[in-house]
């Protein structure tokens, strides 16, 4: 299962005007971004295939390596929001070398890592790499190449993020089987390198006029509010912390989103806006995207795991069943968009959600006497509708954004992407640890993955609902239909 693409942040290009001469090798630089784009997303499906090996590495129960993967999301959470700011004031050239540096040096620290609580640490500095790289790397395209252009150079830097989920399961199977889990991010040291010499060589040193005072005590508020719900959420089954302990960290979240809240009322630029929740369309793709990507985070955490302690398969093995997955959603690309023209959004969120988790749930299924190609067939299925739900949600979200305030929504947007992926790991994680805890199991087993599978889906089935309230004209601006009066 890839993470979603951050959105591009189409505003600032198109609000701001550089007087740096636009360049002609517009593929060049696209290559370089998107190398950047292929090193963030080949790590994020690679880890999963390895965790049941990092685990014994660490003498810690497969479970708690969700941390590794929770860890890095929440990192991205909390500072994405604040990239399209520093790559303004700072230069996005120089910002985005400094990201590839801080990602690479992450991933060397990931590889050295010795325990649970180090491995967390070094993911944390990656996410920090991660948040920046990414988005001023688009920003730079949009910014560095001719209109004329831009469809063609996009294209160029999507290919890594189609790319790099398909082969990761492969070559994080491949390296934990025959190799030491820890070249899952020793191979990023040498893209890293390369991507810093390329971007800097190549890549013009485009500096936009800076944004005003950045909104230093709504990052501070709002990150805590988002690391403490995730934690809350990921140690509370597990026993490590007690009730009130627990109880603590959530009643910081609340009381940290609260104090946010009146932040943002009175902040001329909040970091997250959240008044973009009044536009209607924005606010139900928000609140319907976030439940669909619970299921969104836990499939890739469960299924690898599922297939390797449930099912005895090796890690090459079990990347080989996480890549039909990862198949299916690439395989829905070229269709996404006739489907949504010549049925509309409202009618496709609607009956996709139910028909994507319907199939995630079949997963709860699964047993080793399943012949593998019903397998595999369930799995494609699940990607191809997943990635539907997934585009929908992504474009209607921007329907009724003015192009002003397209900036902050793409940030709010991102931030709860990410939000929503990580706590998705987390409620998988917890009914996993329930289920045993139930059970009497000292080991996690097959019906464990099946309680674990049916409670997120459980919980992505609500998305089906909440996207009736979109009317019944949502996006047709978008389909190349006259709009009408909202």
């Amino acid at each position: 299962m890839m993470q979603p693409i951050m959105p591009v942040d189409l505003s600032v290009a198109a609000a701001k005007t550089s007087s740096t001469p636009r360049p002609r090798n517009f593929r060049v630089i696209a290559v370089i971004i998107a190398s950047a784009l292929f090193m963030e997303q080949l790590d994020a499906t690679v880890l999963t295939t390895a965790l049941p090996t990092m685990a014994r590495t660490f003498g810690v129960l497969p479970l708690h390596m969700s941390l590794a993967l929770t860890s890095y999301l929440l990192s991205l959470a909390v500072f994405i929001p604040a990239s399209g700011w520093v790559a303004d004031n700072f230069g996005a050239r120089k910002v985005f070398c400094a990201a590839i540096g801080i990602f690479t040096l992450g991933s060397i620290l990931c590889g050295l890592a010795n325990s649970l609580s180090f491995l967390v640490i070094a993911r944390l500095l990656q996410g920090l790499g991660g948040a920046m790289m990414v988005p001023i790397g688009r920003l730079i395209l949009l910014r560095t190449v001719a209109k004329t252009d831009l469809i063609s150079a996009m294209s160029w830097m999507l290919v890594p993020a189609l790319i790099g989920p398909i082969l990761g399961p492969v070559v994080g199977g491949f390296i934990v089987t025959y190799l030491d889990w820890r070249w899952i991010f020793y191979i990023n040291v040498p893209i890293g390198l390369v991507g810093i010499v390329l971007a800097t060589w190549l890549i013009p040193d485009i500096k936009e006029p800076g944004t005003g005072r950045f909104d230093i005590l709504g990052l501070i508020l709002s990150g805590t509010a988002l690391a403490c719900l995730t934690f809350g959420v990921e140690l509370a089954p597990r026993g490590v912390l007690s009730s009130s302990q627990i109880s603590l960290i959530l009643l910081t979240a609340g009381i940290s989103f609260a104090l946010y809240l009146l932040h943002a009322r009175r902040h001329p630029e909040p970091i997250l806006d959240m008044s973009l929740m009044r536009i209607p369309t924005f606010s139900l793709s928000v609140i319907a995207g976030a439940l669909t990507r619970i299921t969104g985070g836990a499939l890739p955490f469960l299924l690898p795991m599922m297939m390797q302690l449930g099912f005895g398969m090796s890690a090459a093995q079990s990347g080989m069943v996480t890549f039909v997955n990862a198949l299916g959603f690439m395989l829905m690309k070229a269709g996404a968009t006739p489907v949504l023209r010549r049925y509309g959004f409202r009618s496709t969120m609607v009956w996709n959600a139910v028909i994507a988790t319907l199939f995630i749930a079949l997963c709860a299924a699964f047993r080793p006497s399943w012949p593998l190609w019903t397998i595999y067939a369930v799995l494609v299925m699940c990607g191809f509708f997943q990635s539907l739900q997934f585009a929908a949600y992504n474009t209607i979200a921007y329907a009724d954004i003015p192009r002003q305030r397209m900036s902050a929504a793409t940030s709010f947007y991102a931030t709860f992407q990410q939000l929503m992926l990580s706590l998705g790991i987390c409620v998988a994680a917890g009914a996993l640890q329930l289920s045993v805890a139930f059970s009497g199991h000292q080991h996690v087993g097959l019906s464990d993955f099946s309680v674990a599978f049916l409670v997120v889906t459980g919980v992505s089935i609500f998305a089906a609902p909440v996207s009736m309230l979109f009317p019944k004209t949502a996006g047709d601006d978008m389909r190349g239909r006259p709009a009408k009066a909202k």
